[in-house]
């Protein structure tokens, strides 16, 4: 007896009409159907049949911190309904990994209309978006020859992998870092590319904190430590939109404050989802400033001595003038530099930190004998304070507050990074070793592709050889959308992509038709998370770890293909196939992972599809939260840092060294301190005089970046709109819900107006990861922040001061 008409699969690169139309029916109804593929509008998730063949564990692994589980109910291979987890009794240290609104709208998210359904190649001017439909032969064809070529003209240098975290959270199909993905295992296999240091994320104090520390990540307790804190204090973190979700840290948070005592205090220019429902106090400063703020903070307590001297003595160098590096004049010490009696000759009071920072007297000198006086007090820092021009010196002069109060290796107290996390051990997906070893900042790609040979180590930050031996030739985009979106000053970056006598071949993997994506040349479509097999490990949370088992969900979609399979089809065509592969196809590298995986976790099922079936395994941490440097403190001389001198550098003679031998553009400050460093569209930049207001960015519930910026679910429950204060609002008769034209000399947003007291005056916040929409008249309708914010890299780590902006708002 043959399959019913329903049950036979789709004709390759489109759907049968029948399946279409059963599939479009549990999701709300067809709106349009085209021979190429099809456009649908989707309804409340009520109109799906109230049962399903099957119901699967898979997985959201977006860029946000946590990795949620999620149920896919399936009737006749659609996905009809989205759940998360509900396994357990959802005690913690063993609770429900719960998804957020976003992982929720995952059904939305796969079924998206500007779903990518088939390979193309660019016809038009790259960045119009025109393409036309090929095979996959040519497409591999095509990509592996002007790959082979690239390499052959210019070196693999030439060939640079581009930044994207759009499936961060999967092993298989891992899109960073971008050394641990399939597309590094292929470069590696044909002579390698192009490497990145630093991250959008925490390029600067990825960079700098360590200069204090020692070589390495910097530690910090966990946010479950907080229970045995006094008091905690937050520049710039908000957990509670930044790991949001039920496995993540606000769930931490909740639980410590039930147990224990401690205060929090937010200081942020944003009144946050944290501020909200956190902490007992927001301190709002003007963006930039928060070394100002420690500067007049430190005054105090060395004043009054709220310092730790014993700790500062035996754990540190550089606080004095007895303490300092050899070679470095008298008067460079901290304490010199915070009195005023070094070579500045200003004290740096309360009252020179109030004028910078916004924030009155009376409360910095309050804030400074609040911290001197609590034992112990938590103090951490999230990544937006070091996202400045002058990020490096930020996020150091923040860890002075623990370092001065001698918090750095205590129970409930903190170093000033932001928390660490707990996660269990996974195996990689092994990418081979890259045979290039020169290395650029992930943010100065734009300048590889224009200035390329130009690009030196001491004036652009290159790693690994003097200068660069090649411009960037060729770019592999998979799963970001950092090629126009999330990268700086979008109508510049647009300009420079658009010429293809620059960069010569752009690659483009993604799911939909992001801003990015329209300026590839070779345009293709990739599996969703939801179609094929991987693992999403390492949640990020303090008191449990946890892995989930994501099984395929539903077939591939149209002719989406899984990265390992057009990685392996690039490398067959360049005789690369057995090294890419190793004679394994990707199901074969799933168990190897698996089973490499039980090496580690034997207690995992045998069997992989018993694992899948079990869908998340989760483990307690045990015993108390750990101490990061505890054993330093205790003894700094038998455990000693990685520093030169061991200890913790409060002036840095490494840095002191950089900024005698580095060429840095006028503005740009590299200090042997963590000083406070006036820089260039800050808040005592004279262009303030023309562009009045700084604008910052931040995360926002409706995206992840801008993942899922295309789910219209979310656009109706958090749509983009730029925070202003009723004050500046008024001066402009601005109101609230208005449209509203944001500017600079950079470009011109159009958005939304959010009039709220939740942000200070004389600074707007735009949520990033809005997709950049540029319309005629060469303005983005889109509300995209990127359009404002610079090119110009910070001083030290070449990073991206996506928060140092002024711009000039007035009513649409």
């Amino acid at each position: 007896m043959g399959k019913k008409e329903s049950e036979k699969p789709p004709v390759e690169g489109r759907l049968g009409r029948r399946k279409f139309l059963k599939w479009s029916a549990a999701l709300g109804g067809v709106t349009a159907l085209s021979g190429t593929g099809f456009f649908y509008g989707l309804r409340s998730v009520e109109s799906a049949e109230p049962f399903a063949d099957k119901v699967v564990w898979t997985s959201c692994n977006v860029n946000c911190g946590s990795r949620c589980a999620l149920r896919a109910f399936v009737k006749d291979g659609v996905v009809t309904r989205v759940e998360t987890d509900d396994k357990g009794e959802d005690i913690y240290g063993d609770h429900q990994v719960r998804a957020c609104l976003r992982g929720r709208s995952m059904r939305h998210r796969i079924y998206a209309p500007d779903r990518l359904k088939y390979p193309m190649k660019r016809v038009g001017k790259r960045g119009e978006g025109k393409f036309e439909r090929i095979s996959w032969d040519e497409a591999l064809d095509g990509i592996a020859k002007s790959l082979g070529d690239t390499i052959e003209k210019w070196g693999n240098e030439s060939v640079y992998l581009n930044y994207g975290t759009g499936n961060l959270g999967a092993v298989m199909s891992k899109s960073w870092p971008t050394g641990s993905t399939p597309v590094a295992r292929l470069m590696n296999c044909l002579g390698g590319y192009l490497n990145q240091y630093g991250t959008y994320s925490d390029a600067q104090i990825d960079m700098a904190l360590p200069y204090t520390f020692g070589k390495g990540w910097v530690r910090g307790n966990l946010l479950s430590d907080i229970v045995n804190s006094k008091l905690v204090v937050l520049f710039g973190n908000n957990p509670a939109a930044t790991r949001m979700s039920g496995g993540g840290l606000v769930h931490d948070v909740i639980q410590a404050r039930k147990k224990g005592y401690a205060r929090i205090i937010v200081v942020d220019p944003r009144f946050t989802d944290t501020a909200t429902t956190l902490a007992d106090e927001w301190i709002p400063i003007r963006p930039g400033t928060d070394a100002a703020l420690v500067c007049g903070l430190a005054h105090v307590m060395i004043s009054e001595n709220l310092v730790d001297n014993d700790f500062i003595k035996r754990c540190t160098v550089g606080y004095d003038e007895d303490s300092m590096p050899e070679g470095v004049p008298a008067g460079n010490s901290y304490k010199s530099y915070i009195l005023g009696t070094g070579k500045d000759g200003q004290a740096k009071t309360p009252e020179w930190a109030s004028k910078i920072t916004g924030i009155p007297v009376r409360r910095i000198v309050q804030l400074a004998r609040e911290i001197g006086q609590a034992e112990p007090c938590y103090i951490s820092q999230g990544w937006s304070v070091q996202r400045q021009a002058n990020g490096e010196n930020n996020c150091r002069a923040i860890s002075m507050l623990p370092i001065l109060t001698g918090n750095v290796g205590v129970q409930g107290g903190n170093t000033g990074a932001r928390e660490s996390g707990y996660g269990i051990p996974f195996a990689p997906f092994p990418v081979l070793q890259n045979p290039v070893k020169t290395s650029i900042s992930c943010f100065t790609w734009t300048d590889a592709i224009e200035r390329g040979t130009e690009m030196t180590a001491k004036r652009d930050g290159v790693q690994g050889r003097d200068r660069l031996e090649a411009p960037i030739k060729f770019i592999w985009n998979y799963a970001g959308n950092c090629l126009v979106n999330q990268h700086s000053d979008s109508n510049r970056t647009s300009e420079i992509l658009a010429d293809d006598s620059k960069c010569e071949t752009v690659v483009v993997v993604d799911n939909f038709m992001t801003p990015s994506a329209k300026f590839a040349d070779y345009l293709l479509p990739a599996t969703s998370n939801l179609e094929e097999d991987d693992f999403a490990p390492q949640g990020f949370s303090s008191e449990m770890g946890y892995v989930i088992f994501a099984e395929k969900v539903i077939e591939p979609l149209f002719e989406s293909r899984t990265i390992f399979d057009i990685c392996a089809g690039v490398a067959k065509r360049l005789g690369a196939e057995q090294k890419y592969t190793e004679g394994r196809t990707r199901a074969q590298w799933v168990e190897y992972v698996y089973q490499k995986s039980r090496e580690k976790l034997p207690e995992l099922p045998a069997k992989l599809e018993d694992a899948f079936a079990m869908g998340l395994y989760k483990r307690e941490k045990p015993g108390l939260p750990p101490v990061p440097y505890k054993e330093f403190r205790d003894d700094p001389e038998g455990h000693p840092l990685r520093s030169p001198s061991g200890k913790l550098e409060i002036f840095s003679k490494q840095l002191w060294d950089i900024a005698h031998e580095w060429e840095l553009a006028e503005g740009d400050v590299i200090s042997g301190l963590p000083e406070y460093a006036p820089t260039w569209e800050g808040v005592s930049d004279p262009l303030r005089k023309e562009f009045p207001l700084q604008l910052i960015g931040h995360h926002y519930k409706q995206r992840t970046h801008s993942t899922y910026g295309n789910v219209d679910w979310l656009k109706k429950v958090a749509p983009q709109e730029l925070w202003i204060n009723p004050m500046d609002a008024e001066e402009r008769g601005i109101v609230h819900g208005g449209k509203v034209k944001v500017f600079n000399a950079r470009g011109v947003v159009y958005t939304i107006a959010k009039v709220t007291p939740r942000i200070m005056p004389g600074v707007l916040t735009l949520p990033e990861g809005a997709w950049f929409d540029p319309g005629k008249d060469g303005a983005d309708h889109g509300g995209c922040v990127n359009v404002l914010t610079t090119l110009r890299p910070s001083p030290l780590a070449k990073g991206n001061p996506q928060h140092t902006n002024l711009v000039q708002v007035e009513k649409a």
